[in-house]
């Protein structure tokens, strides 16, 4: 089915105003998204493989590799060997990685909370919350 011309303009819009949420957002923290997105999987789900939180992720399994690297380097998570699978490598939070994601969560959260509490009526965050599911949704596609 071919979108509309509303539909294609609804698109184009919603782009531009998350992708400049999400560069604000970005600017709140040390960590990238893509690491934050990572060390939260592995809080909320546990140890993965790396082809795991790659596909998990949507990001080719080198990129992954290169991301753990850099929170590895950190002491933000561990590898370690699979003991039923030698050949998978299994990643994991260490408490210092969960500490990290603790301060960036109440960094950026702390802003966003902020700035919907201070600028949004409470029928504006109704809405907001509102378009969560859908927003939801589109991530899931």
């Amino acid at each position: 089915m071919t979108p509309s011309p509303e539909t294609t303009t609804l698109a184009s819009e919603l782009r531009v105003v998350l992708g400049r949420l999400i560069k604000r957002i970005r600017a709140e923290n040390r960590l990238s998204m893509t690491q934050v997105a990572v060390l939260g999987r592995l809080d909320r789900e546990g140890t993965q493989s790396i082809g795991d939180l790659a596909a998990a992720e949507r990001v080719r399994p080198q990129s992954m590799s290169q991301t753990l690297s850099e929170l590895e380097a950190d002491g933000l998570i561990a590898r370690r060997t699979d003991e039923r699978d030698a050949r998978r490598t299994l990643v994991e939070l260490t408490p210092g990685g969960l500490a990290a994601l603790e301060q960036d969560r109440a960094l950026r959260e702390g802003w966003l909370a902020r700035a919907l509490a201070d600028e949004f009526s409470a029928e504006e965050r109704q809405t907001l919350a509102q378009a969560l599911p859908l927003l939801s949704r589109l991530t899931e596609l």
